[in-house]
């Protein structure tokens, strides 16, 4: 429309001025006619321009369902071969390449929980991390529910536990993950955030504990193990053993990393995700420990029940943290 009304307006502009008044007088006319018409063009330019920043972007959340062959060990040794459930979430509106971000549920205390547990989505937070830009994968571990298998996890006894074996299975299966997610074509390849609540917030740290290439952060909520807050409230077993496998993190995590808890934490308790958080960075690890005010019955489920209270702390610290461009649209929880 631009170039259009600029020719009439040249064109009222070159027309000769020597022809006789009556001429004269129809083309000024047509002039100012034309004029009129570009000024329209240009108003209905501005209008659509206006329209189209106003309307709010219908973005599509896209789900896929994929499956990772992985392998691993437990505690004993024994191999477990599985191929992992991951659903994987994206923003059609996004541009890609995307960076990745993988999100690691927990542990149920309970077996048979952990055998009906179903596919791992962690919904509510995938599509906040989708619409700040992620390719969001959500491993389903061997173990639980759809990926099934070998409880490869296990740490032992509440008397004995022996943790390293068992994030380490769940570390090994992220990898994987990671790596399935590198391989395609609308990914980043260098700029992975990798996060998880409970369980899968221990695993972040044992994964930053490894410096992958290419995982650039990694966010630890309500990190943990062997807790149970029916039998033993805010006491976790073994608590030294943890704090010793945290120092060793420590001693060669290189990555930022950000630990976030609530002080009415059922499983892990006020005092002890503190200790381990110490341990970690005496030894060399690089991080930033949050812990909230009571959330709730259980501050446990802060991750998925206190988004309010958390996401504005955990997009500010990605911010400054390797993402400074990402942007946060407002999403339903």
């Amino acid at each position: 429309h631009h170039r259009s009304a600029a020719q009439f307006i040249g064109q009222g502009q070159t027309l000769p001025w020597r022809r006789r008044v009556g001429e004269a007088e129809r083309v000024n006319a047509l002039s100012k006619l034309t004029l009129a018409a570009a000024q329209q063009a240009v108003t209905t330019a501005l209008l659509a321009i206006a329209f189209a920043v106003a309307t709010p972007s219908h973005a599509k959340l896209v789900q896929q369902i994929i499956k990772v062959p992985a392998q691993v060990v437990d505690r004993f040794g024994k191999p477990s071969e599985r191929d992992l459930v991951v659903t994987v979430f994206f923003e059609d509106t996004t541009p890609a390449p995307r960076p990745i971000a993988v999100i690691n549920h927990g542990r149920h205390a309970e077996a048979e929980k952990r055998a009906s547990f179903g596919r791992s989505t962690a919904i509510t937070n995938a599509r906040w991390f989708a619409a700040m830009g992620f390719v969001v994968a959500v491993p389903t571990r061997i173990g639980y529910g759809v990926t099934g298998g070998d409880d490869v996890e296990d740490s032992g006894t509440c008397q004995d536990k022996r943790y390293p074996p068992g994030y380490e299975a769940a570390a090994v299966q992220t990898q994987y993950v990671i790596n399935a997610m590198r391989s395609r074509p609308d990914t980043v390849k260098d700029r992975t955030l990798v996060l998880g609540q409970s369980y899968g917030g221990t695993t972040a740290i044992t994964l930053a504990a490894k410096n992958p290439p290419g995982v650039l952060a990694t966010i630890n909520f309500a990190g943990g193990g062997g807790a149970n807050p029916v039998d033993s409230p805010m006491r976790p077993c073994s608590t030294s053993r943890l704090q010793l496998m945290f120092g060793e993190y420590g001693k060669t995590a290189r990555i930022p990393t950000l630990w976030i808890y609530s002080e009415n934490d059922q499983w892990m308790g006020p005092t002890f995700p503190r200790e381990w958080f110490q341990a970690y960075k005496e030894n060399g690890g690089t991080g930033e420990f949050v812990q909230y005010p009571p959330h709730g019955q259980d501050g446990h489920n802060l991750f998925v029940e206190g988004i309010n209270v958390w996401r504005p702390q955990a997009f500010q610290w990605l911010k400054t943290n390797g993402y400074p461009e990402l942007n946060v649209p407002e999403v339903k929880p």
